[in-house]
């Protein structure tokens, strides 16, 4: 009796083992270099966080028809809301992707583009295909810059773009939290169009 009670705890342990190997193998989370023969580096670990928020933005905003892209809730007029002069689904992209550039670049001392206009964008850019392109190109100069981490220039003082001091470290991980920050209020725009995002479909 008690080699089969020994047998059956054998038994469940090797099936937990092997589940838990399969989990950690599919997991998104899984590694933070994305290359299980690399090891990780700060910089590697940061770059997957960022390529995280990057699909979940860019997928949401090639979901929405470009002739939503003006949709803002304020079109809604629902009863007892306050949407007046919130953003336009356009403008949240354009506002996420100006201030990748703005709260990276101090990461590596190089200029962000004229075209941030205070963390607005550029006014006049309303297409689809530009805003899209305006920001992927922002998530690919985060990608640049968190390249250059490492333990020596981590948490080394340095200035942020409003005059205030910072660190590397806060300044790569907090683009990140803004992007989903604001991913969250592009998929109350979806929603509110009938979509259902992409991070959400086949579930």
């Amino acid at each position: 009796m008690k080699n089969v009670k020994t047998l059956l705890i054998l038994t469940s342990l090797l099936f937990a083992t092997l589940a838990y190997g399969q989990s950690a193998k599919s997991s998104p989370a899984a590694g933070a270099s994305g290359s299980p023969s690399t090891p990780p580096t700060i910089a590697s670990a940061i770059d997957r966080e960022i390529s995280l928020v990057e699909k979940e933005v860019v997928d949401a905003a090639e979901a929405m028809p470009e002739d939503k892209f003006d949709f803002s809730p304020e079109k809604l007029n629902l009863p007892g809301s306050d949407y007046k002069g919130v953003r336009t689904f356009g403008e949240q992209l354009k506002h996420i992707a100006a201030s990748n550039y703005l709260i990276w670049s101090p990461i590596t001392g190089e200029k962000p583009p004229d075209t941030v206009n205070d963390g607005k964008g550029p006014d006049n850019m309303k297409a689809k295909a530009e805003i899209i392109k305006y920001l992927k190109d922002s998530f690919a100069f985060g990608h640049k810059s968190v390249a250059t981490l490492n333990s020596s220039n981590l948490v080394e003082p340095i200035t942020s773009r409003s005059g205030r001091p910072t660190t590397r470290l806060f300044l790569a991980t907090f683009a990140a939290a803004h992007c989903f920050d604001h991913y969250g209020q592009m998929i109350e725009y979806l929603r509110m169009n009938g979509i259902v995002p992409p991070a959400s479909r086949g579930k």
